[in-house]
């Protein structure tokens, strides 16, 4: 499969993917612990059908020391006895951040304070930031069918 925009090789991509990109770091650097990065940024591609950033979220957790029973059940995390109560609550507010068509209303009062009871201002605005822009990268791979596979863990970092 090849891609229908090449990001590295086109000029005016790589012009604005340079700022969107500076964008992302400053996201990732926001105080949201890295393993609710990774596990956020996979269910919302997951949700998204973004195969190459699912293919990027799960070798870059998996090198961070992911587990890979941790990592294929985030696609069914309710169900699931190995995440903790505050990363049920990211994933619940990254779901239902990224099912807007779905949902109609965005993110629930009762999700928002089921997340407030474990992250803090700054930590909630991480989680929105993180869940928009993954939104974002996906849809921008997702439109010029961006291929999966060859992604090497830190790549992109």
């Amino acid at each position: 499969m090849n891609a229908r925009l090449d990001y590295f090789t086109n000029p005016a991509v790589g012009k604005a993917l340079k700022h969107f990109m500076a964008c992302g770091r400053e996201v990732k650097a926001l105080p949201l612990p890295a393993t609710t990065q990774e596990l956020v940024a996979l269910r919302v591609s997951q949700i998204n059908g973004c195969a190459a950033c699912i293919d990027m979220h799960t070798k870059d957790a998996a090198a961070s020391g992911e587990s890979a029973v941790r990592l294929n059940l985030v696609v069914a995390w309710r169900e699931a006895t190995v995440f903790s109560d505050a990363e049920r609550a990211a994933l619940a507010l990254a779901e239902q951040g990224t099912r807007t068509a779905d949902a109609g209303s965005g993110v629930d009062d009762d999700t928002w304070a089921y997340a407030a009871k474990f992250y803090d201002e700054e930590q909630l605005t991480a989680l929105v930031m993180l869940v928009s822009f993954m939104n974002a990268v996906n849809r921008l791979n997702i439109i010029t069918q961006q291929p999966a596979g060859s992604y090497e863990p830190g790549q992109f970092h």
